[in-house]
C-alpha cells in the first residue's frame, strides 16, 4: 500500500483494472497467515474411505502407560531433533544456530489462528496424542514402533501450535476436543484420520461420529 500511496491522483486513476487486481492480490497475499502443511493429509475422499475402514471398539485402559514408552525427540539428522525439524519446517523465516534450535522466525498456530515469534512459545503437538494412542492400541507395540510413531515427520501426526493450546487440548480425541479456529476443522480431521489409519490404531463410536462431522466440512 505504501506504493499506491506515493501514486499522484492522476496517475493512480490511470491504472489499469488488471493492475489494481494484482495490488490487491498482493495485499491479499501479505496479510494472510503462513503456515506449513504436514505431509502426506488426505484428500475428503480417501479420508472417507480411510475413517470407514477403521476399528471401533471401547478405548483401552491407561494402565501401564508413560510417556517414556514413546521415546522422543529423538535425532534427525546431525545436531537436529524432531521438535526442531518440526520447528524449521513449520515456520516462517526461521534462523537455526549451530545447535539447531531457532534464533529468530514465526510460527503460525492454525489450531488457535495465534502467531507466536519465540520458538519457546511453541509446542510440538502429537495430533494423535500419546496417550490417546496407548488407549487405541500402542499399549502392544514395541518400544521402538512406539518411538517411530512419536517421531514420525512422514506423516500428519506432528505439527507445531502454541503451547496454550497444546496443553488445552491434552491427550482428548475429537469427541471432546476441536480446533477453536472450526476452518480448521476439515483438516485436522483428515490429520487425525490418516494418522489413525497408517499407524493402525482404533477409534471409539463417539470420536468416529465427531470426525465424519469434521470431515463434511471439507470440500476436497
Amino acid at each position: 500500500m505504501s506504493r499506491s500511496r506515493a501514486l499522484s491522483r492522476r496517475r493512480w486513476f490511470g491504472l489499469t483494472g488488471a493492475t489494481l487486481a494484482a495490488v490487491a492480490l498482493s495485499t491479499t497475499t501479505l496479510t494472510a497467515p503462513a503456515y506449513a502443511t504436514p505431509p502426506n493429509i488426505p484428500s475428503k475422499a480417501t479420508a472417507q474411505s480411510e475413517l470407514n475402514a477403521l476399528t471401533v471398539a471401547a478405548e483401552g485402559s491407561m494402565t501401564g502407560y508413560s510417556r517414556d514408552l514413546f521415546p522422543h525427540w529423538i535425532t534427525i539428522s546431525g545436531t537436529c531433533n524432531t521438535r526442531e525439524q518440526v520447528l524449521k519446517r513449520d515456520g516462517t523465516n526461521v534462523v537455526v544456530g549451530s545447535d539447531c534450535y531457532p534464533d529468530s522466525g514465526s510460527w503460525y498456530s492454525p489450531y488457535d489462528g495465534i502467531t507466536e515469534h519465540a520458538a519457546s512459545d511453541i509446542d510440538i503437538d502429537h495430533v494423535v496424542a500419546l496417550a490417546e494412542a496407548w488407549r487405541s492400541g500402542a499399549s502392544s507395540w514395541t518400544t521402538s514402533k512406539r518411538q517411530d510413531f512419536a517421531n514420525d515427520l512422514a506423516y500428519p501426526q506432528l505439527i507445531a501450535v502454541t503451547d496454550n493450546i497444546n496443553s488445552a487440548k491434552g491427550d482428548q480425541d475429537p469427541s471432546t476436543w476441536k480446533p477453536p479456529v472450526s476452518s480448521y476443522h476439515c483438516t485436522y480431521s483428515k490429520m487425525w484420520i490418516r494418522s489413525k489409519y497408517h499407524w493402525g490404531l482404533k477409534l471409539q463410536s463417539s470420536e468416529k461420529s465427531a470426525l465424519q462431522s469434521m470431515l463434511n466440512t471439507c470440500s476436497s
